[in-house]
């Protein structure tokens, strides 16, 4: 399986894993990753890319607010605004449209590194869970 598809996935099982909670896990990721870029790009950095990718991702969900704010209170919003799966297909989908976009800025290899340290407590729960349900 390819990166990009396993990385979908992970985002998408961290996004949906609690239906009713699935903008404040949404939330949650987003100010993990945004205390990882903010040290390295800065707040201006990181807000000018996060509005990009509003633009880009209001194309496939055109309820999502176009605001750039501190603590997300606006993807807060348009996703409690919304029913279970359109919130969570608009979080998943904005989650890697910024990551894609991160790629092509910074690489693959520093992207996944930001990843693991901002994420790496949910990519472990998510794990373990899942091998708990195996066994």
């Amino acid at each position: 399986m390819a990166i990009k598809d396993e990385r979908y996935q992970m985002i998408e099982r961290n996004v949906m894993r609690h239906p009713e909670q699935i903008t404040a896990d949404a939330i949650a990721m987003w100010n993990r990753l945004a205390v990882e870029l903010v040290a390295i790009i800065g707040r201006s950095g990181f807000d000018t890319l996060y509005a990009r990718n509003i633009h880009l991702v209001r194309a496939r969900h055109p309820w999502l607010s176009d605001g750039n704010d501190p603590g997300f209170e606006q993807l807060k919003t348009s996703l409690e605004g919304q029913e279970t799966a359109a919130a969570g297909a608009a979080a998943v989908d904005l989650l890697t449209t910024f990551i894609d976009t991160l790629i092509q800025l910074i690489g693959e290899p520093l992207t996944t590194a930001l990843l693991k340290s901002a994420w790496s407590q949910d990519i472990a729960d998510t794990a373990a869970k899942e091998i708990n349900n195996e066994q």
